[in-house]
């Protein structure tokens, strides 16, 4: 079992993420501890929140004073919700939480069962839970819930070998061909998307973009695939790659195959329901677009805008890694298209927008101001870093399948990345 701790200063967002899940019958609220009981047992966000606010309004110091677990057994593990509760609780005890007041939320919307767990990390007199050593802590936890349990054991080798997969391409590393065929082979076996401009989307999270050739052979029209590598600012650099460089699944056909299939099993599929939400709440909720990425940002989900060269927004794209799926933004809803915030943010055309599924609300703080949002927690199978203007992101690391075989402790990958930016 693999658990994955993030922390920040939002504790609304961690709260809203979860509650979004169950609203839309993806999730279900499996224990809450210290949590005020409501008298029909379910829970909004608000209600929630209220048993949290004592401990933030007595915070001393802590700035990111949210902690949001996921415990991730091995897909062929078969864990009951009752084990589920009892992992979550002897968890949180160990690590030091047991008598914080939190939330364990079953997510249900893919095949691996998982946890998520929302808490606070400063005491009922505003003081910080020690995080020494809190990742090694965390480990031994795992294996002695492994043992206790029953539950296939997570190995070192299995991460070491998987870190190799997934970077970001850094063409002044050298062998770049090496390094984006790391990529291009492995993406379409996790994420689902249904046009080239979503697949691009996707691509320039890792620094590379591709582009459609046609041309004649033999007499006969053909159709093929560039790989191209990008700089952090997002610009063109190096020479471009064929497709046939990287196997079968990363030449044209194999792809349009890929956006068949997942334009089918995405029809009427609830997790739109669940982005479209996101979308919304953040849109209502933010004056800008840094605000807006970063708000979404916190909840698994990057944005990837495309303008011209005079500024106008002509695109825009959701890259959800919680559930690993990707959205032009007019699939989503016509009040998520391009033109509505090439409105907002260059026009300052205020979009009329419909109110959403949840309404953030007002948490009192030590200074009577609102919880802000913030960096990403790195809570997810993803970490989100600088953003260019342009709207690309500037690394990306830790973007794994949902499996026990594949963790990259993304935080160890977070540090490594920040290093690199630095040189």
């Amino acid at each position: 079992m693999i658990a994955k701790i993030g922390r920040s200063r939002n504790l609304y967002g961690a709260l809203a993420y979860n509650q979004l899940k169950v609203e839309n019958e993806n999730g279900l609220i499996l224990f809450a501890n210290k949590i005020i009981e409501t008298a029909n047992g379910h829970y909004s966000v608000a209600q929630l929140a209220q048993s949290f606010a004592p401990y933030l309004i007595a915070n001393r110091n802590t700035e990111k004073h949210t902690v949001h677990i996921s415990l991730n057994p091995n897909p062929k593990d078969k864990v009951s919700d009752d084990k589920f509760r009892e992992m979550a609780e002897e968890y949180m005890r160990e690590m030091g939480y047991g008598e914080q007041p939190f939330v364990v939320f079953k997510h249900t919307d893919i095949d691996r069962s998982h946890i998520h767990i929302v808490s606070v990390c400063v005491d009922e007199e505003g003081k910080k839970i020690s995080d020494k050593f809190e990742k090694m802590r965390s480990m031994n936890v795992c294996r002695e819930l492994e043992r206790k349990y029953r539950l296939i054991p997570a190995t070192d080798k299995e991460h070491k070998q998987n870190d190799k997969v997934f970077r970001p391409v850094d063409y002044r590393a050298g062998d770049v061909k090496s390094q984006i065929a790391s990529v291009v082979r492995h993406l379409p076996n996790y994420y689902q998307y249904q046009t080239l401009g979503e697949y691009n989307a996707l691509l320039s999270l890792f620094n590379v973009t591709t582009e459609k050739v046609e041309g004649e052979l033999q007499g006969k029209p053909q159709q093929g695939l560039l790989y191209i590598p990008l700089n952090k600012k997002g610009e063109r650099t190096g020479h471009p790659f064929k497709a046939s460089l990287f196997g079968k699944n990363a030449g044209f056909p194999a792809l349009e195959l890929h956006f068949a299939k997942c334009k089918t099993a995405l029809k009427g599929n609830p997790i739109q329901k669940t982005l479209q939400s996101a979308v919304t709440i953040a849109l209502k909720s933010t004056s800008d677009e840094q605000a807006f990425k970063k708000q979404l940002a916190e909840q698994g989900i990057n944005v990837v805008v495309r303008r011209n060269d005079a500024g106008r927004i002509y695109g825009m794209t959701f890259i959800d890694h919680n559930s690993k799926t990707v959205w032009n933004g007019s699939r989503l809803g016509k009040e998520l298209s391009a033109n509505v915030f090439n409105n907002y943010w260059n026009n300052n055309i205020k979009p009329e927008i419909k109110e959403p599924v949840l309404q953030q609300p007002k948490l009192p703080t030590s200074n009577d101001t609102d919880i802000p949002a913030e960096e990403p927690h790195h809570l997810f199978d993803f970490l989100t870093t600088e953003k260019h203007e342009d709207g690309l992101i500037e690394a990306l690391g830790g973007l794994l399948p949902e499996a026990q075989s594949e963790d990259y402790e993304e935080q160890d990958f977070a540090n490594k990345m920040r290093k690199k930016r630095r040189k």
